[in-house]
């Protein structure tokens, strides 16, 4: 199998969202500035996956501020001019501060409130809360707008200014309004705290009995360096399961590698996902010899699960090895390369590939359709009843037996 996590530079396949957090990180920034700028000019050139630079010439960005660049800060301000031209809202450059986060998030090691924001419309929006962290305790949901953070109006605010309003101190409060469907605006009032990031959990939703037969895996992100090992792990200690649903619902992604990995278990030499570079070189992995698992399997999706969970769900559809269950995916396919700005502390997320399921679809801006539909709806949550849960366990005990059925004829 191939492996697509490069050395030092982590290819992910996280949603353009930002783990808010209050974790302090510093670096020095050395060298010149404009060199800074140019490094980034020289990424995008050589990278980006649209050669055309979104039908501009690039080369008229890279003595543009020459004599204009005289701190940290101005080389920030210019780098980020210089991005935006290129209209990918997944391309952004990365301060030494929120480098140092990222990186703590794939070590599963965050403080905040505990949401992912994203950018749809021109709005500022939640994609998902975290599991068991402030923003969810206090009750946002995915697809709330955030109007305003603090009294400040979100309206023309970029990702990384309603990520830094949000950011704060433990202890600490911040105020957000929040605008949901067919619902009067509220404002939330939330202390941060430390956020543990729990990937994993064989855990049933609270007043769900779960049958016997199957084994539940709850995957919250593919982020994290040992997602795939643990994932493993638990699928090893399901074998005396007859079936398993893998519940992926809100989460919006994190390590390519991850979702290759995991998808590995359940596939006997097959595709898992093809990536199509900028110079149109198509390379396809395709899955281990072997099954881990051939368990009968429903994977349960909802609108806020994207990018890697979107690779493992194709995967597992279009090769005929799952039953989607819930309601249809982001549909994010467009792979980011992390690049580190050594010595300046910084980082670079660029677009480098896009990618395609195993029937060759793109299913950017999207998404992928479940097999059957299921909407679990705000007064479903209210009365912690998961009718995507009872579904999915309903159509997986069918399939065990029809299994059994087969298997006695």
């Amino acid at each position: 199998m191939r492996i697509l996590l490069k050395k030092f530079a982590l290819i992910t396949m996280a949603l353009l969202v930002v783990s808010i957090t209050c974790c302090k990180s510093g670096s020095a920034f050395a060298g010149s500035d404009a060199v800074l700028y140019d490094m980034v000019w020289k990424i995008v050139n050589t990278k980006y996956l649209d050669q055309t630079n979104n039908g501009q010439d690039w080369k008229r960005w890279r003595h543009k501020y020459d004599d204009k660049i005289k701190t940290p800060e101005d080389a920030y301000v210019a780098i980020d001019t210089m991005v935006a031209s290129l209209n990918d809202k997944y391309t952004r450059f990365v301060p030494p501060k929120e480098f140092e986060e990222e990186k703590n998030a794939i070590k599963g090691s965050l403080c905040g409130i505990g949401i992912q924001i994203g950018l749809r419309d021109g709005k500022i929006l939640i994609i998902a809360p975290i599991e068991d962290t402030p923003g969810e305790k206090a009750g946002l949901l995915a697809e709330d707008e955030i109007l305003s953070i603090d009294g400040i109006s979100t309206k023309d605010m970029t990702i990384d200014k309603a990520a830094d309003k949000i950011r704060g101190e433990k202890g600490t409060t911040v105020e957000l309004v929040i605008k949901r469907k067919n619902q009067p605006n509220k404002t939330y009032r939330i202390v941060r705290d430390e956020i543990e990031i729990k990937s994993i959990s064989s855990k049933t939703p609270e007043n769900f009995k779960l049958d016997d037969k199957i084994g539940y895996i709850r995957l919250s992100s593919f982020m994290g360096r040992n997602v795939g090992i643990e994932f493993k792990d638990i699928v090893n200690n399901y074998k005396d399961k007859e079936g398993l649903i893998i519940d992926i619902r809100a989460n919006t992604g994190g390590l390519l590698n991850n979702a290759i990995l995991i998808s590995d278990l359940f596939l006997d030499d097959e595709i898992i996902v093809s990536t199509v570079d900028r110079d149109n070189y198509k390379d396809t992995t395709r899955s281990t010899k072997r099954y881990f698992s051939n368990q009968p399997i429903v994977v349960l999706i909802n609108k806020g699960s994207a990018s890697a969970s979107e690779i493992m769900s194709g995967a597992l559809k279009d090769n005929h090895r799952a039953i989607l269950i819930g309601e249809n995916t982001f549909g994010k396919g467009l792979v980011q390369e992390v690049k580190s700005l050594a010595p300046f502390g910084a980082g670079l997320n660029i677009t480098v590939q896009k990618y395609l399921t195993p029937n060759g679809t793109d299913i950017n801006k999207k998404g992928i359709a479940p097999d059957i539909e299921v909407e679990l709806t705000e007064q479903n949550i209210k009365d912690k009843d998961d009718v995507q849960l009872k579904k999915a366990q309903e159509v997986l005990l069918q399939m065990i037996a029809n299994e059994k059925m087969s298997a006695n004829r």
